[in-house]
């Protein structure tokens, strides 16, 4: 059996397999996602999500689904399974025999004498997603009836029936050609062997995604089916389906599909899951690498590449798309600032620390390579501009005080990590001087100057940690406030000061990093990483779940991150050395168990404050598989 396994028990329970899902990416900016018996469950999921920039910048649903139909001696039997008012139709996981993800998510079926397998893989660096059908057992003749879904429609909306979209298919090698609105790529669908195609042109309506409707949005939509591929195929036979942008040669599929296998990594424990899992997020196209913070909406976040960039991959020993990475992200750069979303016209800016993630990504690299003459050359003037930018003031009242401390805020924005939004404002707006703020700037200026010896930098990390311990440092709490406005200052306990206790350079004594760290531990520490407030706290939620607005008001209020928990291990190895590694290694090790859970084979955004800890958000994310690497790394090098 291979590490990620699921047997006919649970794929036939549908409460236990719709609560995970299967998420694949290529380079290209591709994904395929839907849950393990191949039931979507949310309007993010479908067969091939590729990129349209002749649209916009989002990803779109191509092919959502397909529904295969088994028939023999004239009887048919559909192994598709669509959620619809009041029911599952058709409920084709019955005839599911088992999941197996090695190395590619496997399906098998038994309908009567007929085994089945079907096998789901992502052309690398092209947009295409292709299926592999192979007839392990059959007593008698028999044919595959495959039913193509489609949507062309953004990721983020969903489709109605309409009366103007082209109906209309043109022929292709094995395959035909549907482009259902003018403004979008055609659909190439194919096979690998001779097929006949039958138009039958028809909407279905009402597709319902239940984890749409759990977090509140409108969740029914209707797919356009155009008719269905037919082929024979006997006991022993593989036939590739093929969906892509573009024209695939049929008679090249069985060894394409081959070369694809051959490139992917083992799913055979959980650190090759992790390695696997961080290859998805990089995407490489038109001339530009970068990070693709989460799956399945998220796209790239300055902060998120930042924090997340070092551990996709250095600790694979990938420092060339470490560089393409940063080189890419830092042509973003205006003024002192990165974006927080997007890039170019399509960017938000309001991120204080973007920029100083930066500085401790390039000293990750450092770290990693000892190779710092490549990083002075590349990018020494981006680190000055930014340093400088800080120190003249610059968007969102973003400073730097006479006591050396970094200040930023505006109404209505949120400047930090915790940035979650909601009518009335920010839900933790933290305007003024915030920890991990000040943590980050020290660094950014040690850094500097270790890389230049420019001593104006050096007296000027003196003064912010002279400030430093004056303004946060509580002798009677014995920990550091989370933010500071003047007189005003936030004693909420959150894993926000634990950078002031990780980073390259600190401003804190080993006595005070000590405190710090055994508070996080007791009121902020769990098996799924770090809450972000205590659960004593009077604001705390402990269950992220509901709206929109529900959920914005507990994302950072009690909410579970793994990202932060790669800083507690660091500090804490700092701290304690090899007398650490028992303890450590715990924490990682349980985080196995959630290669089978959510987002198979993947780590979760977040989950929930308080036991058991449910995986929410979203199923694959960069900075929770980027760090937990990196806290693997930190165990063999440090302990």
């Amino acid at each position: 059996m291979s590490y990620i396994h699921f047997d006919k028990t649970q794929l036939i329970n549908l409460n236990y397999s719709l609560e995970r899902e299967i998420i694949r990416s290529n380079q290209s900016g591709c994904y395929t996602s839907t849950s393990i018996i191949g039931c979507n469950t949310r309007k993010y999921h479908g067969l091939l999500v590729a990129p349209q920039p002749q649209i916009d910048t989002q990803s779109h649903v191509m092919l959502s689904t397909v529904h295969e139909t088994v028939i023999q001696h004239g009887a048919s039997f559909n192994l598709g399974i669509s959620k619809f008012p009041g029911n599952y139709s058709p409920r084709g996981h019955k005839y599911l025999e088992d999941f197996d993800s090695e190395p590619i998510p496997k399906l098998t079926y038994r309908v009567g004498g007929v085994l089945l397998q079907k096998e789901l893989i992502l052309d690398t660096n092209r947009d295409r997603v292709m299926i592999r059908y192979t007839l392990l057992e059959a007593h008698s003749p028999t044919k595959i009836r495959i039913s193509p879904f489609l949507a062309f429609r953004s990721f983020h909306a969903l489709s109605k029936a309409n009366t103007y979209i082209n109906k209309k298919f043109k022929k292709a090698p094995n395959g035909a050609v549907f482009q259902l609105y003018e403004s979008y790529d055609p659909l190439f669908i194919q096979l690998s062997k001779k097929a006949e195609f039958v138009p039958a042109p028809d909407w279905y309506y009402n597709v319902e995604y239940i984890l749409e409707r759990e977090r509140g949005y409108d969740y029914q939509e209707d797919l356009y089916v155009p008719g269905y591929f037919e082929f024979d195929i006997t006991k022993g036979e593989s036939v590739i389906f093929s969906a892509g942008l573009t024209e695939a040669d049929p008679k090249t599929r069985q060894n394409a599909f081959e070369k694809e296998i051959a490139r992917r990594i083992p799913r055979n424990n959980f650190e090759n899951c992790l390695k696997n899992s961080a290859g998805q997020f990089i995407r490489k196209r038109d001339g530009q690498t970068r990070v693709i913070a989460g799956y399945p909406w998220f796209g790239w976040w300055g902060r998120d590449t930042f924090v997340a960039v070092p551990g996709l991959t250095l600790t694979t020993g990938d420092s060339k798309t470490f560089l393409d990475i940063m080189d890419t992200m830092s042509k973003d750069l205006k003024g002192p600032l990165f974006p927080n979303v997007g890039s170019g016209v399509n960017s938000n800016m309001n991120s204080i620390d973007a920029p100083l993630w930066y500085f401790w990504a390039l000293q990750q690299y450092i770290i990693y390579t000892k190779d710092s003459k490549t990083i002075k050359d590349r990018y020494l003037g981006k680190m000055k501009g930014i340093i400088d930018g800080y120190m003249d003031g610059t968007d969102f009242n973003i400073k730097v005080l006479e006591n050396g401390l970094v200040y930023g805020g505006e109404d209505g924005v949120a400047l930090t990590w915790m940035d979650a939004v909601t009518p009335d404002g920010p839900v933790t707006q933290r305007r003024g001087c915030p920890v991990e703020i000040q943590a980050l700037w020290y660094n950014a200026l040690c850094f500097y100057h270790e890389l230049t010896g420019d001593e104006s930098i050096a007296a000027q990390a003196d003064k912010i940690k002279a400030s430093f311990v004056k303004e946060f440092w509580s002798e009677e709490l014995e920990y550091l406030a989370d933010c500071v406005d003047g007189s005003n200052k936030d004693w909420s306990i959150r894993p926000n000061m634990v950078f002031a206790t990780s980073l390259p350079y600190i401003m804190l004594s080993e006595e005070q990093c000590d405190m710090v760290l055994e508070v996080a531990k007791s009121k902020l520490l769990t098996t799924r990483g770090m809450r972000s407030l205590a659960p004593d706290d009077p604001a705390y939620k402990g269950y992220y779940f509901g709206d929109q607005i529900s959920r914005d008001q507990a994302y950072h209020n009690g909410t579970v991150w793994v990202w932060p928990l790669g800083h507690f291990v660091e500090g804490y190895i700092k701290l304690h050395g090899k007398s650490s590694s028992n303890f450590i290694s715990k924490i990682i090790k349980g985080f196995d168990g959630v290669m089978t859970q959510y987002g198979v084979g993947a780590v979760a955004e977040i989950y929930d404050g308080d036991p058991p800890h449910r995986p929410k958000g979203a199923i694959s994310q960069a900075w929770s598989v980027s760090e937990l690497l990196r806290m693997m790394d930190l165990i063999k090098e440090k302990i």
